[in-house]
């Protein structure tokens, strides 16, 4: 009887399976190979919804927003991916008449407005509102 219960014990099974099809490694490009990143900072980034009514902030992702210098051209552009999908969230150039402003009622928060933001890989006009948690 003893042998028995042994038998019918549970026992963790060391299972391999091999894989059907074996795929090759690919190196993924993500254009940011030639630029030097300045900052990065976890942050959670809004955009102003005016066509709305009444017209409100709506969230656009939460995830780390970088700045990032080109290394040949100079040019800086801020970069944002979302967590989790990795989906760029802004993506934009930083112009001398881009003006960065305080939101009201945060310290931590901060409001530009962008011509072209290319976010969704067509450009569009955008005013965007961040809140960093690391300020």
């Amino acid at each position: 009887m003893s042998d028995l219960k042994e038998d019918l014990s549970p026992k963790s099974p060391d299972i391999h399976f091999e894989p059907i099809i074996r795929l090759p490694e690919v190196d993924v490009k993500t254009c940011e190979e030639d630029e030097e990143e300045l900052l990065k900072l976890r942050a959670k980034l809004y955009r102003y919804a005016s066509n709305n009514e009444p017209p409100e902030w709506k969230e656009r992702g939460t995830g780390y927003v970088k700045l990032l210098k080109h290394k040949e051209k100079g040019t800086v552009r801020l970069l944002m991916r979302r967590d989790k999908t990795l989906k760029i969230c802004a993506n934009h150039n930083i112009t001398h008449w881009m003006d960065l402003k305080p939101n009201s009622g945060s310290d931590r928060a901060w409001v530009w407005s962008v011509a072209a933001d290319f976010a969704d890989e067509i450009a569009t006009e955008e005013m965007l509102a961040i809140k960093c948690n690391d300020f």
